[in-house]
């Protein structure tokens, strides 16, 4: 344990803020449902531009889909939980919010493994990593345990953190 972790505040427990974690696995569910909507017509509008292009082209933006939609794809989830919203086009519109739990910041790059650790566990076996969250007290799933993240409602997580500062700086100032 570094001096760091030390330093940070535990992290939100069910039993003390089940406001955090209320009706959090349905809302984690429409919030990939909203996004593969959005992302369905991220590739759509690339596989009729891609389609065009690919008569002019000689084929060649053709052979180019096979890059250009995954990529699409990756960079939507960089762009919106890389950003200082940490949530998805479909978790912002669910009220839920990516936070980080070792400490290092969520940026792009640490978004983009999200994602991608993401889509490897639901693709080697989804009713696993859905089951997964079942059994963990904070609904997290596979992918949040390796990439040391944690799935909360934003508007809740907002009170607790200001709690949380609050009860530090009574704490502190209680010992002087």
């Amino acid at each position: 344990m570094t001096q760091d972790f030390a330093a940070r505040p535990q992290l939100p427990d069910p039993a003390t803020a089940p406001e955090l974690f209320d009706g959090l696995l349905t809302r984690r569910v429409m919030a990939y449902l909203v996004d593969l909507v959005i992302m369905s017509c991220i590739v759509l509008a690339l596989g009729l531009i891609g389609t065009l292009l690919g008569f002019f082209t000689f084929g060649l933006a053709w052979v180019s889909l096979i890059f250009v939609v995954p990529a699409a794809i990756v960079l939507y989830y960089a762009a919106t939980l890389g950003s200082p919203r940490r949530a998805t086009v479909g978790m912002q519109m669910m009220d839920i919010v990516l936070t980080p739990t070792r400490g290092q910041p969520l940026d792009g790059w640490m978004a983009t493994l999200h994602a991608l650790v993401f889509w490897i566990t639901i693709w080697i076996c989804w009713p696993v990593t859905l089951l997964f969250a079942l059994f963990t007290p904070r609904r997290q799933m596979i992918h949040d345990f390796i990439m040391g993240t944690l799935m909360v409602r934003r508007s809740p997580m907002m009170r607790h953190w200001r709690r949380m500062r609050m009860s530090e700086q009574d704490a502190y100032s209680g010992g002087e």
